[in-house]
């Protein structure tokens, strides 16, 4: 027997009604603040993400899908931001409209340990706003990720901001991290080591219990910023406070992608144990012309689907998610009459489906329950001489007779109201 490939997940029909919610209010949220979808190719050239992450950041390392044909290289996108700024470039988009809000959903790919929250396919759904280098834009962007989590209904997570500066700035507070964790190598873990020689940032991220602590006990602050860089900080900080978002400054913070400057922030949920980033972003300023584009501005995020679905409330599940009747004929002589009630409702846009299998009125009623359908409708030679339905409210038990012609707007009245 085939099974699945270790770190993929099959969704199944009783979960699928979760994912489309998500889907469905994330449309909404994104329409609201004129955001474009976007679809880009799951498949990129793996010289992309090696020019755009950084050649020893830990996905380009260990965790891309390489396909190798001949002299090409390709790879499963491990992240939407450079394929996106690949699209843009590509297709002249900054010459044809120039600043573009964006957003996307779809599988992700990292060949690392599968853990809770974090699989080898995943999904993400997230934002690109490329062209703008203001203060503003970042605040709609944080003020975004914030509705968007309202709106799934996930409560108790915390929004960490940061600046990591200018390219100058980096490189000083790269200085300031290797001067103050040189003498503390041999405390940090194996991976950290390692960073410390290609990529020091990343030891500030390190969920290692050792490195966090040799981590808290840097004295790390804005002190690497430029005046520029400190001045768009505080208006981005300035604004999230005028409209009222929560946040908490968190001077250790840092994304492990190499393209990533200014602005940066994660937000994070305590249900989630140690991997517990629902998701993050922040502005990179130089990807689109290190691509081959022009210098423009640019800011995302990105969440983790996954990671939404085990931090929602434990009501979201796919209650409401089968069809409205379900129709139960009793007797060959029933079906061609609850065929064509079918078609009927169906016809009128009413979420309907009939028992197929033949079963008893109880095994069908037991079907309806499991499907969570908010009405039955049994027919039998009573109800076909008569010309009418047996319609059954499945929360209250209350059934009384309707006739063909009113079960729609009987059913959606109810469905409406409830």
């Amino acid at each position: 027997m085939f099974k699945k490939v270790a770190g993929t997940k099959d969704i199944l029909p009783d979960e699928v009604y979760v994912w489309q919610k998500i889907e469905e209010i994330s449309r909404a949220i994104f329409t609201t603040y004129n955001y474009q979808e976007i679809r880009p190719p799951i498949i990129e050239e793996a010289a992309l993400f090696d020019r755009s992450l950084g050649e020893f950041s830990e996905v380009v390392q260990k965790q891309m899908f390489l396909i190798k044909n001949a002299d090409e290289v390709y790879a499963l996108r491990p992240e939407g931001t450079a394929s996106i700024v690949r699209a843009y470039i590509e297709n002249n988009l900054d010459k044809t409209t120039g600043f573009m809000k964006l957003y996307y959903l779809g599988p992700m790919f990292r060949l690392e340990r599968p853990q809770k929250g974090r699989l080898r396919q995943f999904h993400h759904v997230g934002v690109e706003a490329i062209g703008s280098a203001g203060p503003d834009i970042d605040v709609e962007v944080v003020v975004l990720a914030d509705a968007l989590l309202k709106a799934y209904s996930i409560e108790n997570y915390e929004i960490r901001i940061n600046s990591l500066g200018c390219a100058n700035d980096k490189a000083v507070l790269v200085k300031i991290l290797k001067e103050g964790l040189k003498p503390k190598l041999s405390s940090l873990c194996e991976d950290c080591n390692a960073r410390f020689k290609h990529n020091v940032l990343r030891i500030l991220d390190c969920k290692h219990e050792g490195c966090r602590k040799v981590v808290g006990g840097l004295n790390i602050s804005d002190s690497h910023l430029c005046d520029d860089c400190q001045g768009h900080f505080d208006k981005v900080r300035k604004g999230l406070d005028s409209l009222k978002v929560a946040y908490k400054v968190l001077p250790h913070l840092v994304r492990g992608l190499d393209y990533y400057t200014r602005t940066v922030f994660e937000i994070n949920h305590p249900g989630l144990g140690s991997q517990d980033a629902l998701g993050a972003g922040g502005r990179y300023d130089n990807l689109v012309s290190q691509l081959g584009g022009p210098q423009l501005g640019a800011i995302g995020f990105a969440f983790g689907v996954e990671r939404l679905l085990l931090a929602m409330a434990a009501k979201e599940n796919s209650a409401g998610a089968g069809p409205s009747i379900y129709l139960i004929p009793l007797g060959e002589q029933a079906v061609p009459f609850a065929v064509e009630t079918l078609a009927f409702l169906r016809s009128h846009h009413c979420a309907a489906d009939m028992n197929y299998e033949g079963r008893s009125l109880k095994g069908a009623m037991r079907t309806a329950t499991n499907l969570s359908c908010r009405f039955v409708g049994i027919i039998g030679d009573n109800e076909i001489n008569k010309g009418v339905i047996a319609l059954k409210r499945m929360d209250t038990g209350e059934q009384k007779e309707v006739k063909k012609e009113e079960l729609l707007e009987e059913v959606k009245k109810n469905v409406k109201n409830s």
